[in-house]
């Protein structure tokens, strides 16, 4: 999963659980250049409320090397056009910890619809919540692993006990049938353990019904009636 994918999944899961990351308010005075932050945003940057002024360069100085530009960008893009934006950067705060933001603003322009004159809007510290998306997304990753390994190992015991031989031989004949099968090690050993154990099914198999088997499960289609015979 890239991290684009992940960032919508975190996204989704804010708005679905309920989750409240930290939100600060900011406001950019165009005429002036000055910025103000609500105390969130000065936290997200590691610092107490006051304790610098906040600035653009001070903004691109803790922004991410990789999104450097991307922020300088967006802000340039929201000043010229006054068009509502949204940008998600990685932020290092005051103690070098990595923050993942989103800003998100809209430009207010003069009496009439003149120039624009501030862009107000939210930094959102999606840090967290992206953590804990990245941690299911592994926990989920390490759990299939384990799944296909537990098929896998119960497999190559199976040849073990019949063959009378070690787990490295098991595994290699495990691997010579999936390659001349052209069928993955992990679905072998799956068909391999439903079609020899199991409720119902006969007491440990000869080494000869296992062979036959490894040699010709391709003709029963996995999943058929046949193929759990």
């Amino acid at each position: 999963m890239s991290e684009r994918d992940l960032f919508d999944e975190t996204t989704e899961s804010v708005l679905t659980a309920g989750e409240h990351p930290p939100v600060g308010r900011y406001r950019l005075d165009l005429g002036t250049g000055r910025w103000a932050w609500s105390a969130e945003i000065y936290a997200m940057y590691g610092f107490q409320p006051g304790e610098v002024v906040p600035t653009a360069e001070l903004m691109l100085s803790h922004a991410h090397p990789e999104d450097l530009a991307q922020v300088d960008a967006v802000l340039r893009r929201a000043a010229a056009t006054g068009e509502p934006f949204s940008a998600v950067h990685r932020v290092y705060d005051a103690q070098r910890r990595l923050h993942l933001v989103v800003v998100t603003g809209q430009t207010r322009r003069g009496p009439e619809g003149g120039a624009a004159t501030e862009v107000a809007g939210y930094f959102i510290d999606m840090t967290d919540v992206h953590r804990r998306a990245a941690q299911r997304e592994a926990s989920r990753a390490i759990q299939a692993s384990a799944e296909h390994r537990g098929t896998i190992e119960q497999a190559k015991g199976m040849l073990m006990v019949v063959h009378g031989i070690d787990a490295d031989d098991a595994f290699g004949r495990l691997r010579l049938a999936s390659n001349r099968l052209n069928v993955p090690v992990r679905d072998l050993a799956d068909r391999l353990l439903r079609r020899f154990s199991g409720p119902g099914r006969p007491g440990v198999p000869t080494a000869a019904e296992v062979d036959a088997y490894l040699a010709e499960p391709s003709q029963e289609r996995p999943g058929s009636d046949a193929a759990l015979a």
